[in-house]
């Protein structure tokens, strides 16, 4: 017996017709340089995408080929994502918050044909042009401001060119449509190459009700940069469902991110936890130093992630009306692997169990597989204590690195990513994230989890930020150091902080055997705790 259903490939092509046709009405609003608006509708969207794939073409890109995008959060990077594949090729954002040392080698591993680039972003590409040669660079012009002469303009080449009779490129549904190179803070960055199917599947996953949970009424503010594994593929969902887009540009200042919320109030938004903690901070300060400048909008979700998510941040938005749901993935799995959402069995829990759920790393989501491994090459029991490392499989999970060998330290013999997170899962499922391999504590011979530090620390009133690193001990091995950032006006002593974390349940042995007060955490070019520079202000 067959199958009688279609065989139709899955094609994000697809999600942009419809959007344009179904949603032709719908806004999607862009904040400019200069802090005003520019909105278009996704019958624009749809004109100005397709224009954009005929003026590609025009130029002479080839089926395959790499189109770099090097450009905020807007309108015309949202074209990018569906007209560069929509014309055969494979977008390739580029990571602005990386040195130019990092951004040309990751452009010449990709080898970029074409660049797209914002005119306000113009001199950070002359500082990498020399290592990576570009043979067309198309500027953006963001600001408004002229474009030089001697490279192509964004908006007069989508005005000489024919969407109406443009084409989409024949392909199959596991033909690429977009690359992001992983960190390259710990290592030599990867490239990750992703499909029409796998972005496909990744979106439908994603719009799920317990996941992401969109509705055709939402309004959807993305702070998590576009070049940041897709914008985790919001973008794509909210093409397909028609929803409201409203893209803060550069202006990502929690004061801005707040102003922006008034006049186009989010129901969603989404970023990592260290926007939201200056979110948080910012709001709550003025709540007593400018009353009435802000409120945050009724009823509003965020989907955090990127770095383990704080209970105490949780608390601090739910005092206010908004749910933090948290998340896990990473570049590698597209990204969204788990999600911390309330699940059915823990109706009627009390207020603290959903906050302690709340901050795991949450459930596997649908199509993905995940098990955790331990030292000794066995699943970890699923009773909430044993560690061990998580390994994930699924159609929208990378099986090798652009031009790379598979190895067995990335990719397991019968086929499993090892994504180098520890965790432990419990009898429901939820999986509690305790580490990265590399930033567990061996501590005369037992583990201590330095994420668990760090989320008890954030909950002192006096503390903003805590990081926790492993320093070498002549009789332990390695003991925790914890750096902290203090809140304005406020500070703890090192016993204080130490009471406060014996009184959240940690036994004397796991307490930091010192308290390093800093400034500012340094972060990597997603906004996470960069341990490793940590590491070398403290060598000991």
């Amino acid at each position: 017996m067959k199958s009688t259903m279609m065989d139709q490939p899955l094609s994000i092509n697809h999600l942009l017709e419809r959007a344009g046709t179904i949603f032709a009405s719908n806004e999607v609003v862009s904040r400019l340089p200069d802090k005003s608006l520019r909105r278009h509708s996704y019958g624009e969207i749809r004109r100005r995408t397709r224009a954009l794939g005929d003026a590609l073409r025009t130029l002479g890109l080839r089926k395959g080929d790499r189109v770099a995008t090097l450009c905020w959060n807007h309108h015309a990077h949202l074209e990018c994502y569906f007209g560069i594949p929509a014309a055969g090729g494979v977008m390739h954002t580029l990571n602005l918050r990386l040195s130019p040392a990092e951004i040309g080698p990751i452009a010449a591993d990709a080898e970029d044909r074409f660049l797209i680039v914002d005119d306000i972003l113009l001199p950070l590409y002359r500082q990498f042009a020399d290592l990576h040669r570009f043979e067309c660079v198309i500027v953006f012009p963001f600001s408004g401001a002229p474009v030089p002469a001697d490279l192509e303009d964004y908006e007069q080449l989508l005005a000489a060119a024919d969407p109406d009779g443009f084409e989409y490129e024949p392909h199959g549904e596991n033909d690429p449509v977009s690359m992001c190179h992983t960190s390259g803070t710990t290592g030599q960055a990867k490239g990750v190459v992703y499909s029409h199917r796998s972005t496909v599947l990744h979106t439908l996953v994603g719009c799920l009700g317990d996941h992401w949970g969109f509705k055709s009424t939402d309004v959807v503010l993305p702070v998590t940069p576009m070049f940041h594994a897709n914008c985790w593929g919001v973008p794509y969902a909210a093409v397909m469902l028609g929803l409201k887009l409203v893209f803060p540009g550069p202006h990502l200042h929690p004061e801005d991110l707040l102003d922006l919320m008034q006049l186009e109030p989010p129901s969603v938004a989404l970023g990592v936890p260290t926007i939201w903690m200056g979110v948080i901070q910012a709001y709550e300060r003025a709540l007593t130093e400018q009353p009435g400048r802000w409120r945050l909008p009724a009823g509003m979700r965020s989907l955090v992630g990127g770095s383990a998510v704080p209970e105490s941040l949780i608390r601090a938005f739910d005092r206010h009306g908004v749910w933090l749901l948290q998340a896990w993935g990473m570049t590698e799995t597209s990204p969204l692997a788990t999600v911390s959402y309330p699940r059915a069995e823990l109706q009627g829990a009390d207020a603290d169990e959903r906050y302690r759920r709340a901050a795991m790393a949450g459930v596997t989501v649908p199509l993905v597989d995940l098990r955790l491994r331990t030292d000794e090459g066995g699943d970890a029991p699923r009773d909430g204590q044993t560690l061990g490392e998580i390994q994930v499989r699924g159609p929208f999970i990378t099986g090798s690195y652009h031009g790379l060998p598979v190895t067995e330290d990335k990719f397991t013999d019968d086929g499993w990513l090892r994504t180098g997170d520890v965790a432990t899962m419990d009898e429901l499922g939820f999986v509690r994230i305790t580490d990265r391999t590399k930033d567990l504590i061996k501590s005369g011979g037992e583990w201590i989890s330095s994420v668990d530090l760090e989320n008890a620390l954030m909950a002192h009133p006096a503390v903003a930020e805590a990081a926790v690193i492993a320093i070498p001990d002549a009789k332990w091995s390695e003991r925790p150091l914890a750096c902290v950032v203090w809140r304005a006006g406020v500070q703890a002593t090192p016993a204080e902080l130490s009471t406060h974390l014996l009184a959240r349940g940690f036994a004397k042995w796991q307490l930091p055997e010192r308290y390093e007060p800093i400034d500012a955490i340094p972060r990597t070019s997603t906004g996470k705790f960069w341990k490793l520079r940590l590491r070398e202000l403290f060598p000991a």
